[in-house]
């Protein structure tokens, strides 16, 4: 939940760019315990029940009004991931800021990670991510793609009632924070 894959051709295709190796293998493994979480007092449980009405939305430079409603108005939409740049930063068009408050307004969640392999959002730091704050998109700090959105999947079925607040603790070891 710490990683990513980085390499489609190589044997050593994952990376977390946020989380210390958890072990290095050569001739011998050397592990490095104290990266290494420990485990849960209860037993393992798998979730098959997962929200999958979920969009993640990568942001590019000249992305359109047009492009954004068409996913922002997906049927059914439960939840909306924006991939952002930097430290959480997008473009402040009024009608961007415009059709995310209208998608927080109506229910539906909004979070902000980045697109970067390693780093966190810091949302409010720099003008570009001020608005994203004030209409209420969530910081997804340090996640990756991967974490959050099957940490969304996993609240958005009906295992949150404060949205917010339990996708910005960690849950899992998923998270910084």
């Amino acid at each position: 939940n710490r990683t990513s894959k980085v390499s489609a051709n190589h044997f050593n295709a994952f990376s977390s760019g946020n989380y210390p190796l958890l072990a290095e293998a050569g001739i011998t493994i050397a592990y490095d315990l104290s990266a290494i979480r420990k485990p849960a007092n209860h037993p393992l449980k798998v979730h098959k029940q997962l929200e999958s009405n979920i969009a993640l939305l990568k942001l590019f430079p000249g992305i359109s009004y047009h492009f954004v409603r068409a996913i922002a108005q997906t049927e059914g939409l439960k939840g909306l991931i924006l991939e952002t740049f930097g430290a959480g930063n997008a473009t402040t068009e009024d009608w961007f800021i415009a059709e995310l408050e209208r998608l927080i307004k109506s229910g539906i969640p909004v979070v902000n990670i980045t697109q970067c392999a390693s780093g966190s959002v810091d949302q409010g730091k720099y003008e570009t991510s001020s608005a994203l704050a004030r209409i209420g998109v969530i910081s997804g700090y340090d996640l990756t793609t991967e974490a959050a959105v099957c940490k969304m999947m996993f609240l958005l079925a009906g295992r949150s009632k404060d949205f917010k607040g339990d996708f910005q603790r960690n849950i899992a070891g998923e998270l910084s924070v």
